[in-house]
């Protein structure tokens, strides 16, 4: 009975070493008629329809979400794999975007993607 404890306990701690968060591989961002385009590479072990990237959100600097990009299927085979936003609008005078991955069953990734805008 002790053994199986520890080897309980030890899966418990192993568990959040196994999750993935997604990783954003880099951001593409280009004037778009009148606002931007935001192109996102991201990376994460997608099992199937359970275990996905379902989506990712632009940010400003103070936190207000200024777009978010529904990602519909799950890409097991398609890694890593870009999708755009299109006529993102920025608030004036925007010098940064940050852009952040979530995950089905991780929630959001903990670091977030910072991007310089050019002037």
């Amino acid at each position: 009975m002790r053994h199986i404890c520890l080897t309980f306990a030890a899966v418990l701690i192993a568990g959040p070493l196994l999750a993935h968060e997604p990783e954003i591989l880099g951001v593409r961002v280009e004037k778009s008629g009148t606002g931007l385009q935001v192109a996102v590479t991201l990376m994460h072990p997608d099992t199937g329809w359970d275990h996905y990237v379902d989506g990712w959100e632009v940010l400003d600097a103070e936190g207000n979400r200024l777009g978010y990009r529904l990602l519909h299927h799950p890409h097991v085979e398609e890694q890593p794999f870009t999708r755009s936003l299109n006529d993102l609008a920025l608030p004036d005078g925007a010098q940064e975007i940050f852009v952040r991955a979530h995950c089905s069953v991780d929630g959001w990734n903990s670091e977030i993607f910072r991007v310089a805008l050019e002037p």
